[in-house]
């Protein structure tokens, strides 16, 4: 009779030499040998007997029912086939098999499932694939087990994402290093999109522009919204603190979402053209919405009255456009004051950083006398001082005080980072708002006016407005001609 030979191997079984696809083919081969069968097709392949999408042996089983002629189907075990009680393919073959339309022979489990079979022997192929699914489902939660085990001190299961890079150590342990200049662009993206001055597509001209890297609004989105970089691994939905150095604060991830939540509840189900100014702007006498409408080639803004009429003006798109880039004109400093700031911003960073000096290194001598306790605690388990309990509820202990003391010593950089960025950004878009504003796209336009304009109405055919901290201090000055003061 013809045979076809079937050998599997999964991944968690690779480096078992005893189970590997040639020594299952030598020993399918004597045993053909033995019982001379001659050998029609020989099948060997690399896929999980567990999962149900089985591509390549879904390939072999139409092989084998396409056949005119009863076959013998050998395997080493009953697990080479399958290790899921559940699977149809395998009832298929059992089926055809007590029908004397072929045979399965199992080599080294010493079984043969034909039509003459007795219910002792259907009872112990049943137990077979019973003891194959628990093997298969005891190896799931070992590795379950593991990975939870992993993840609650602190280690990233998966690559690691933008900022960081894999390693291989010389033990041959795993780990994740930061990628230093990844992790200054991907910083530098953070406190940018914090100010509330730059959309998706303008954050990514900008890294473009400084660092040369090609981001996608999608990527660039993903990026901001990981909290991996301050230290929190998020899993299936669960939340774990991780032992790797983060690249930001949580107060900077958490002014950045706080952008992106409001960015997303702004009005976005508008319908028609993109009007620079619709939603933006309400009637100064019954606080409706002004409209935009499109009139023989230019665009009128005007209050519905909806209310009741009260003599609304229509006004024309470029004379709100002129008011407004009267306003981002004004703002620009004069050279000297801007000198002047600077100056001032250097004396008050250089008093600063006596106090900065000292906090610094109390948290830096806290930070290395809690991992020396980690590493004397790890030492402790491996000499038999403490079990496995006593270990773990220790170093959770120690490591939740050592990710305290990194936050901590990460929200004290960044205060000193983002005191003289935050001002220098403020003033570099002060004197440079004007340019932005007209040469900007629809969606830039509007992104400087709420950053520096709040509470837009329309009296008339006058544009009223109130400016925003800290930029009404600038406009304050600027009325009251008070710069020196």
């Amino acid at each position: 009779m013809k045979a076809i030979l079937i050998a599997r191997v999964s991944t968690e079984e690779q480096r078992e030499a005893g189970n590997s696809l040639p020594a299952q083919v030598v020993r399918l081969e004597r045993y053909c040998q033995n019982k001379g069968f001659s050998i029609l097709k020989t099948c060997s392949f690399d896929e999980s007997a567990y999962s149900s999408e089985r591509n390549e042996f879904d390939t072999i089983i139409d092989f084998i029912l396409a056949q005119k002629e009863k076959v013998i189907v050998c395997c080493d075990k009953v697990d080479r086939i399958s290790r899921n009680i559940f699977d149809k393919r395998i009832s298929e073959l059992y089926e055809r098999a007590l029908r004397d339309e072929l045979e399965l022979h199992f080599v080294s489990d010493n079984q043969i499932i034909n039509s003459n079979i007795s219910a002792v022997e259907k009872f112990q192929f049943s137990i077979s694939l019973g003891l194959a699914k628990y093997y298969s489902d005891a190896i799931s939660d070992n590795v379950k087990r593991g990975n939870e085990q992993k993840l609650r001190k602190g280690e990233w299961l998966s690559r690691a994402p933008y900022g960081y890079k894999n390693i291989a150590n010389p033990d041959g342990t795993k780990d994740i290093i930061v990628v230093e200049d990844e992790a200054h662009i991907l910083k530098r993206a953070f406190e940018l999109y914090a100010t509330g001055a730059f959309s998706m597509q303008l954050l990514c001209n900008k890294l473009k522009e400084e660092f040369g890297v090609n981001w996608s609004k999608g990527f660039l989105g993903s990026i901001l919204n990981k909290k991996f970089y301050y230290g929190v691994m998020v899993v299936k939905g669960k939340e774990y603190p991780h032992r790797y150095p983060p690249l930001i604060s949580q107060d900077l991830f958490d002014q950045v979402a706080t952008k992106i939540s409001g960015f997303l509840k702004k009005p976005a189900k508008l319908a028609g053209k993109p009007y620079i100014y619709r939603g933006l702007i309400r009637c100064a006498e019954c606080g409706l919405a002004i409209t935009p409408e499109k009139h023989k080639g230019h665009i009128y803004y005007h209050c519905t009255q909806s209310k009741g009429k009260h003599g609304a003006q229509w006004v024309r798109e470029e004379e709100i456009s002129r008011q407004l880039g009267r306003v981002f004109k004004n703002l620009q400093m004069p050279e000297y004051i801007l000198q002047q700031t600077v100056e001032v911003l250097n004396v008050v960073h250089k008093d600063k950083m006596d106090f900065h000096d000292k906090q610094f290194d109390k948290l830096t001598n806290e930070q290395k006398s809690l991992t020396k306790m980690i590493d004397n605690l790890y030492m402790d388990k491996l000499k038999g001082n403490i079990d496995n309990s006593q270990y773990e509820r220790y170093y959770v202990e120690l490591r939740n005080q050592l990710d305290d003391i990194n936050s901590r010593l990460n929200r004290l950089q960044n205060a000193e980072d983002n005191y003289y960025i935050m001002a220098k950004s403020i003033l570099d878009l002060v004197n440079r708002a004007y340019e932005l504003f007209l040469g900007s796209e629809v969606e830039e336009k509007r992104q400087l006016i709420n950053l520096i304009l709040q509470n837009l109405k329309l009296d008339g055919k006058k544009l009223l407005y109130d400016v925003q901290k800290p930029f009404d201090l600038i406009v304050d000055c600027l009325d009251r001609q008070s710069w020196c003061a």
